[in-house]
């Protein structure tokens, strides 16, 4: 596809110079409503910038006239920077340039006496939002551990993203807190806020909207004030933000909106795509333009990723385009699991590094935070220095060190630094005054702060509450150990966090950083079990916490495709693209086929990430909780166009191989709902042999999708037969259809399981 590009004239102010077309376009158009369709590396930022220039270049609006809001306070001082280098200083005067919450903030404090503050309002801080959610849920006699401060303040959020006051808050929505209390306890929150002078963060856009909704005459002066407003990345703004900018767009309608329907990916957050997929009903007549020549990736990649998102229906539509070279195909590997998924990664690096790569231009992108685990142990172990962007490394985050520090207690408990971490973690009523107690005893007697513990119990020096409390950690700890003997430490890790209560503590937030957080316990178990004993794994662990590379030396970059939006690498590793891992079976579980088509978007932004080289990894074993468990590829593999990408399958003599044919139906996600999180035109063939032939544009090579329990290519399978399957116990053959079996299980119910899985009973 070619665009005919503009011929540049020495009368264009410095500006317009080196923009294409649509770019121009979308810089000169300046009257009336416009959507700037801004696909990934097509060059947005030097658009949006060189609109802002031209608005003031022209004098068109005075600085002070123009609303221009960004997301980020980095994206509104590159802004302000780039603008002021071509139009000079009156960039300066530009009051009202800043992010959703900043310009939120200036006019909140204009108007605070309108819903009941003081223009000196405090802008209060995640924990003292929390400390004061906690004082509300105690004085409704409410029990803490059921419904915790944090759960309070995800709801509450959620319903300022949704631009909802308390009086909006109905029944149904009330009951996701406390059994129906979740709206008497925002109004006693704001309450609360209002009393003290003080707001949180979703007020400072809330508060503004209720008085632009209540008092026409400050509407009616911000109205007039804006001759122009530019919206930086729309596809992310949520309901609040976009029902204060319609308000405030809506007499004179110079509103230019910058977003990519195919990048919005942060509905976990509030994020609406459908705020940008409706601008041309919010505003008739409104001119869409479309930034599509593409300057960062290669045609394949772009080819690759367009590919996929075809796939999801509610889009606006694009199609990227470049005119560098086709370069190399999307990359797709099928590996046996995450072990050697780690180990080809970091042997495909070292090829790259010494074919004059650099390491900072690689990068790996994983779909959740877990995954990153078996790369930092394996490039620890090759000397292959990494960073973690977005993140901490996998053995600092604070469950994981949290786990440790319980574990570190029953292995040697004598283990001052592990005890003081975990002792009232979670809460359970030992106070700073308690644990100060423990330490002075220790002191004085020259003793561990476990010995100390234990023998304090004998005394008065504690109330009985405290005391009472402390002799359950000490008596738990003491059971731990004797477990320790005979129980398989990964097993005894599992028991640990479930009896001592940390399991439980994040499963009571419901959010989605608590959600990711046992997520990392779990792996944090199935990495145990890769070392012989417990005093091995924490031998280990500590190694790897000494290991620090030098922040100078290049280095891989490690993170989430959601952490990675906005970056780009020369070549990209995405790791992990099977069925329930991405697309995420929790997303769509939760959300049904609105979160398939955000894990679709997230998938287009993964590929598009890469400049030079895409490679596709994905296993056909996990362990998931102990089990090996079976994977098929994700179907954005299946959707990956065949003339934009090479398949490779690791291979072992012996082992059958499988080909997934994602067949296209009228209704591929028909089935998804139904709990099997794939559709019905999901279609597995079992081959034996040692190559594939591609034989339809859907059809993508993989390595064996099972797990061998020592029966390969079994042939002594009948009807009745009664066989034994590791996950689900024994059961009796009842169909069998090729290599799939239906057995009806003793415990479990019919399930459908491959042959290669049981073995005779």
């Amino acid at each position: 596809m070619t665009v005919p590009q503009t011929t540049p004239s020495p009368q264009d102010p410095p500006y317009l110079r080196g923009l294409n077309e649509p770019q121009r376009e979308a810089v000169l158009t300046s009257e009336g409503p416009v959507l700037v369709l801004a696909g990934a590396g097509t060059g947005k930022t030097a658009a949006l910038t060189a609109r802002l220039a031209h608005l003031l270049y022209t004098r068109k609006a005075w600085p002070s006239e123009i609303l221009s809001v960004t997301f980020t306070n980095k994206a509104a001082r590159e802004m302000r920077e780039r603008v002021g280098r071509l139009v000079g200083d009156a960039v300066e005067g530009m009051p009202w340039l800043g992010t959703f919450h900043a310009i939120g903030a200036k006019m909140l404090r204009r108007h605070a006496e309108l819903v009941g503050l003081q223009s000196n309002f405090t802008i209060l801080d995640t924990d003292d939002q929390l400390r004061l959610m906690k004082q509300l849920i105690v004085a409704a006699n409410l029990d803490e551990k059921r419904f915790p401060a944090r759960q309070l303040a995800g709801v509450i959020d959620s319903w300022k993203n949704k631009g909802m006051t308390p009086a909006d808050v109905d029944a149904g929505e009330s009951e996701r807190f406390a059994n129906g209390r979740g709206g008497e306890l925002y109004q006693q929150y704001q309450d609360r806020l209002k009393a003290v002078n003080a707001c949180d963060f979703g007020d400072l856009l809330l508060h503004v909207l209720t008085i632009l909704r209540t008092h026409r005459d400050v509407l009616e002066q911000y109205q007039q004030r804006f001759r122009y407003i530019m919206v930086d990345e729309y596809q992310d703004t949520n309901s609040v933000q976009y029902l204060w900018l319609r308000l405030l767009a809506q007499e004179r309608k110079n509103i230019c909106c910058v977003g990519d329907d195919d990048q919005s990916i942060y509905s976990w957050r509030g994020a609406q795509v459908e705020n940008i997929l409706r601008f041309e009903r919010d505003f008739p007549g409104a001119k869409v333009i479309r930034l599509e020549q593409n300057y960062r990736s290669t045609p394949h990649i772009l080819g690759a990723a367009g590919g996929v998102i075809a796939n999801n229906s509610g889009r606006l539509g694009k199609q990227l385009w470049t005119e560098l070279d086709a370069g190399e195909k999307v990359r797709v590997i099928g590996v046996w699991d995450g072990p050697e998924e780690a180990r080809r990664v970091g042997e495909e690096m070292e090829a790259c590094r010494r074919s004059g790569k650099s390491y900072d231009e690689m990068a790996i992108l994983v779909r959740a935070q877990h995954q990153t685990r078996e790369f930092e142990d394996r490039f620890i172990a090759i000397g292959l220095p990494y960073r973690i962007v977005g993140g901490q490394r996998f053995y600092e985050r604070m469950e994981i060190r949290d786990a440790i520090a319980y574990l570190r207690v029953v292995n040697q408990p004598a283990d001052d630094l592990a005890f003081e971490r975990i002792v009232n973690v979670p809460k359970r009523g030992l106070g700073d005054k308690a644990v100060s107690t423990v330490h002075r005893y220790a002191r004085a007697t020259g003793s561990p702060l476990m010995t100390a513990a234990a023998r304090i119990l004998d005394t008065d020096e504690l109330t009985g509450a405290a005391r009472k409390s402390l002799g359950r950690l000490v008596g738990d700890i003491a059971r731990w150990r004797d477990m320790a003997r005979d129980l398989p430490h990964p097993e005894l890790a599992r028991q640990l966090l479930d009896e001592s209560g940390y399991t439980a503590m994040w499963q009571a937030e419901k959010s989605a950083e608590a959600a990711g957080r046992l997520e990392n316990l779990n792996e944090l178990v199935r990495a145990m079990e890769e070392y012989d004993s417990l005093g091995a794994f924490l031998e280990h662990v500590s190694l790897v916490m000494d290991n620090e590379g030098s922040a100078q030396e290049p280095q891989v970059t490690i993170m989430t495709i959601h952490a990675a939006k906005g970056l780009e690498f020369d070549t990209v590793f995405l790791a992990g693209w099977e069925e329930g891992l991405f697309p995420s079976q929790r997303s769509l579980d939760e959300g049904g086929l609105a979160s398939l088509e955000e894990e679709r978007r997230l998938a287009y932004v993964a590929i598009t990430r890469a400049r030079r080289l895409a490679v596709i990894l994905h296993a056909a074993n996990r362990r998931i909780y102990g089990q090996w468990t079976s994977s098929l590829p994700s179907r954005f593999v299946g959707e990956l166009p065949a003339e934009h990408i090479d398949a490779e399958t690791t291979m072992a003599g012996g082992e059958s191989l499988w080909r997934a044919n994602w067949s296209e139906r009228a209704d591929p996600f028909a089935d998804v709902n139904r709990g099997t999180g794939r559709g019905p035109g999901w279609q597995r063939a079992a081959s034996s042999g040692s190559t594939f032939t591609r034989d339809a544009p859907r059809v993508i090579e993989s390595r064996a999708s099972a797990v061998s329990l020592g029966n390969k290519g079994r042939s002594d399978v009948s009807l009745g037969l009664r066989v034994f399957h590791q996950k689900f116990g024994y059961g009796t053959i009842a169909a069998i259809e090729g290599n799939k079996l239906e057995i009806d299980f003793e415990t479990g119910g019919r399930k459908r399981v491959l042959d290669s899985f049981v073995t005779v009973g």
